[in-house]
């Protein structure tokens, strides 16, 4: 079982390893409210829906459990049927490197790190402390968003601060969504039929957040985003790169405090702030082909940074880049979004063929014949890739004497 606990939803899955196939899925939203929605689907024809209060993150996964054990509409007959359960934790900090199994150690650490995430990292432990009270014998795996770039080297992720100030405060660039590029950049190494310990790739996550790292030879060793979510590339509603000075200008001339900063840079930004209409880039992309100039200022902008970023992280691959690797809502789905990102990428030799961009939500080589770097989409799926690390980790566990 997966599951990704946020502050006000959670999502599970549950996969039969032996074949990797999904049995069912669920999403509960409004945690807390009387109004939370609770929707199911087993892949074996069985649905629910339900609105109805939801107390916390314990009865949430409460109502997981019974759903997937349901006479009618489940999947298993007995909760003993599950094996493990894998959870996303988005932030490990310094100590965490890989996928861990979820002891009282790993968990302090866990609590520790929530100061760099604190959006996330208290409900994905939530999640933990519910699994434990309900199946207190089924081990629990934690599987880390920032474990992915533990491999970056020191260039890649000290800021040129003083020292002092990533030794003794921990300032560091750390990245996210490790999980789905991870995933991606696994699965687009056998798409193309290289060892993934040969692979060397940038992966590009476009959805409401946006990260892209440089993956040599299975690795990460660098990436977009860094000691928090905003910079890179701009966002749904994250402005991306921002000349510090403009910060400093808009507290110390503006009064802005610095509530209001982050407010601006994180909620009001992005193609949401720069569109002046809405974070979501299919009414940006939209909106740009009826006239709106602005939308097509957006667009023009979010395509010059992506593109920029990917021509920067290819110098650290040392010489090669076997594949540019779109996935996550805008990259698996926005053709006009991916044409716009490589149009100029012919420098690197990375040519688009329009006719295969058209594809749209699958798999899908869309580079033309003649192009020496092959353009890849690969839609994410985090949750199968947590489930392998579980599997693996457990599958050891098993085999200690």
């Amino acid at each position: 079982m997966v599951l990704n606990s946020g502050s006000s939803s959670i999502k599970f899955r549950l996969l039969q390893m032996d074949d990797r196939s999904c049995l069912c899925t669920g999403l509960i939203e409004r945690i807390g409210l009387d109004n939370a929605i609770f929707t199911y689907q087993s892949y074996t024809g069985g649905s629910a829906k339900k609105v109805q209060p939801v107390r916390d993150h314990g009865t949430e996964i409460e109502l997981a459990l019974k759903a997937i054990t349901d006479p009618v509409t489940g999947v298993l007959k007995s909760l003993a049927e599950i094996q493990a359960v894998g959870h996303r934790i988005v932030h490990g900090g310094e100590k965490i490197i890989k996928s861990e199994l979820l002891t009282p150690e790993i968990i302090r650490i866990i609590e520790q790190c929530s100061v760099l995430a604190p959006l996330h990292n208290p409900p994905n432990l939530m999640g933990v402390e519910a699994i434990t009270r309900l199946l207190p014998t089924v081990p629990q795996i934690g599987v880390f968003d920032t474990a992915f770039y533990a491999t970056m080297p020191e260039e890649s992720f000290v800021y040129a601060l003083p020292y002092e100030y990533y030794e003794k405060h921990g300032i560091r660039r750390f990245g996210f969504h490790g999980t789905s590029h991870h995933y991606v950049s696994r699965r687009a190494a056998e798409l193309l039929g290289k060892p993934y310990n040969e692979f060397n790739c940038i992966t590009c996550h476009l959805g409401n957040g946006v990260s892209l790292p440089a993956v040599k030879d299975g690795r990460s060793v660098d990436t977009t985003l860094g000691y928090g979510t905003m910079c890179g590339v701009p966002m749904g509603t994250r402005a991306g790169d921002v000349d510090p000075a403009v910060i400093l200008t808009l507290i110390g001339k503006l009064g802005m405090s610095t509530e209001d900063v982050h407010r601006l840079l994180y909620k009001e930004s992005g193609l949401l702030g720069m569109s002046g209409l809405t974070n979501d880039m299919r009414d940006v992309v939209l909106a740009a082909s009826e006239g709106n100039k602005r939308a097509g200022l957006a667009l023009k902008i979010f395509a010059h940074c992506a593109r920029k970023y990917i021509a920067a992280l290819a110098t650290n691959l040392e010489g090669r880049l076997d594949a540019i690797v779109f996935t996550a809502g805008i990259g698996e789905y926005s053709a006009d979004t991916r044409a716009r990102i490589c149009s100029g990428l012919e420098i690197l030799g990375a040519r688009l063929d329009p006719e295969k961009n058209r594809s749209t939500g699958q798999e899908a080589i869309i580079s033309s014949e003649d192009s020496d770097i092959p353009i890849v989409v690969v839609p994410t799926n985090e949750e199968l890739m947590i489930a392998l690390d579980t599997e693996e980790i457990v599958t050891s566990l098993q085999q200690l004497p």
